[in-house]
């Protein structure tokens, strides 16, 4: 069952659900906990936010660095619908496009910054989105993976959260994946180990777990 076939209270409850933590630690902790990328940003950088939904992550970057340029993308066309009517209401519109595309298709080169946000995992094709990252991004570039918090094995997930990601997985993420190409169904406790073969198979060189949250792990990829 692709994401685009569910119910719009879905994309609806999906956001409410994430962005109290975007906004809470996104500009305060995760963004300097990157290497360079603050000080991009604050002088102007060219960012693209992957897999963007209705732009929650998008429009919190933007109005914290006004001088950078960002470009959301979603396959999901009411998503990105809903993302353009937002920025509009945010103030935010002069320097925030939004566009439906795929991950693996997703246009333009030389980007500073590429983030994607709680959606790697239900890729169908994590590893040709990664390859396609990694082509979009400057020679100094940092790709940013926000991913549900998640040990490697299932016996350290069976907490509270686990098992409410666990759910999460069978009823949205692994389904999703499933009805797309390739179909590698990592779901939403999928773990570092896996996150690192992710990355690391599609040409990055460098790869670090940059910080977490008890809802949160944050990666870093670098060229």
């Amino acid at each position: 069952m692709g994401w685009h076939e569910h119910d719009d209270g879905v994309f609806h409850g999906c956001e409410k659900f994430f962005r109290p933590g975007y906004a809470a630690n996104l500009v305060s902790a995760w963004i300097p906990a990157l290497k360079d990328v603050s000080g991009k940003l604050k002088s102007g950088a060219r960012v693209a936010d992957v897999g963007c939904g209705k732009g929650a992550s998008t429009i919190l970057l933007a109005k914290a660095y006004p001088k950078s340029k960002f470009y959301g993308f979603d396959y999901h066309d009411l998503s990105i619908e809903a993302a353009r009517e937002t920025a509009k209401k945010e103030g935010v519109a002069d320097r925030v496009t939004f566009e439906v595309a795929k991950a693996k298709e997703f246009p333009g080169k030389g980007y500073d910054f590429v983030a994607v946000f709680d959606c790697l995992h239900d890729m169908g094709d994590p590893v040709g989105a990664a390859k396609h990252v990694r082509q979009s991004l400057n020679n100094d570039g940092t790709w940013m993976i926000v991913e549900p918090f998640a040990n490697d094995q299932l016996k350290d997930n069976l907490n509270p959260l686990g098992r409410m990601y666990y759910s999460f997985s069978t009823l949205l993420c692994t389904p999703c994946s499933r009805s797309q190409e390739v179909g590698l169904c990592l779901g939403a406790q999928s773990g570092e180990k896996q996150i690192r073969e992710v990355i690391t198979s599609a040409g990055f060189s460098q790869f670090r777990r940059a910080t977490q949250t008890p809802f949160n792990i944050v990666y870093e990829a670098r060229p």
